[in-house]
């Protein structure tokens, strides 16, 4: 309906709706990032995702595919920023999801965001009336999934970075994501990525609020990301 020019009386839709008259941006991306939501959203908590690469498909669908449609409704052409937005995208994705662990342990006790191969590897898989689940009784087996989990997040991020030479100049504020980022993956390797400790629900990000707004004007004013 968006993109047909339809009203629809939702603050969100409307807003997109501003956004595709003023800029071109992607129907199939778009598409894409909210359909992956929705499927995540009708997902049951115990339909645990076998592998890492599940969620870094998951992080693409969502967080990536928003970056290239903000360089696209920019103008702006790149492979290369393509390239960075595609890891910057995926290493977001895998951290919020991540964050997001204690929150659903407290609301279901699931943590559905852990694969279930590294859930296995770390002592988390149990067997329940013929279904798989993830116990969270076992603190260290848990600080050590999300310690793998995280190092494939910062492998992205790192990447990422290693493009900075090859991405155009005005596309590299699209990729100022990547500072988050990197404050959540500092956050939890801080508290040694116990997803419970309360350390992580100060400020922003787990970081003071006044030096993740200078690190970001920093990144920003030097150009980079």
């Amino acid at each position: 309906k968006i993109f047909s020019h339809k009203l629809i009386e939702h603050p969100v839709a409307q807003a997109l709706t501003s956004i595709r008259s003023e800029h071109k941006i992607s129907k199939s991306w778009l598409k894409r990032s909210v359909e992956a939501r929705i499927n995540d959203a009708k997902r049951e908590v115990t339909n645990i995702p076998e592998a890492i690469e599940e969620l870094e498909r998951y992080a693409e669908d969502t967080a990536s595919t928003l970056l290239y449609i903000t360089l696209q409704a920019g103008g702006i052409t790149s492979t290369a920023a393509d390239h960075a937005a595609s890891h910057i995208g995926k290493a977001s994705g895998l951290l919020v999801l991540l964050r997001s662990l204690s929150y659903h342990a407290s609301r279901n006790r699931h943590f559905s965001y852990i694969p279930a191969q590294v859930a296995e590897k770390h002592g988390l898989l149990v067997n329940q009336g013929g279904r798989r689940e993830i116990q969270i009784d076992s603190r260290e087996g848990i600080c050590n999934a999300v310690f793998e989990i995280a190092s494939v997040a910062n492998v992205h991020l790192l990447k990422a970075r290693e493009l900075y030479g090859t991405v155009p100049a005005e596309a590299r504020p699209v990729l100022l994501p990547s500072v988050p980022a990197e404050a959540i993956l500092d956050s939890l390797s801080r508290v040694q990525f116990d997803v419970f400790d309360p350390r992580l629900n100060r400020g922003i990000l787990g970081t003071p609020p006044l030096w993740f707004q200078i690190k970001l004007k920093w990144y920003s004013w030097r150009g980079k990301y």
